[in-house]
């Protein structure tokens, strides 16, 4: 018998590669602890006309998200489009 039918190729059960998937959910859950959840804007008010997109200064901003409707003050006259909350009462 030849050498290369007598050698067996061993297929390891367990390889790093197999476990590169961990890490993205290991990553989105450092991101809420950080971060929080997403909210997307759902209302604004606003000193300034509506034709004139410069010339508003944003006072208050509401986002909509898993954590319900949430009203804050805007920041320096702007909202934000996304914004990360963390739930009201949570620990962190």
């Amino acid at each position: 018998m030849s050498r290369i039918s007598q050698t067996r190729r061993r297929v390891p059960l367990l390889r790093a590669s197999y476990f590169w998937w961990v890490i993205l959910p290991i990553v989105l859950f450092a991101a809420y602890l950080v971060f929080g959840l997403p909210h997307v804007i759902w209302s604004y008010r606003f000193f300034g006309t509506h034709a004139d997109l410069a010339s508003r200064v944003y006072h208050q901003c509401t986002w909509l998200g898993p954590y319900g409707e949430i009203t804050r003050a805007a920041e320096n006259g702007k909202c934000w489009i996304i914004r990360f909350f963390h739930e009201e009462g949570a620990t962190r």
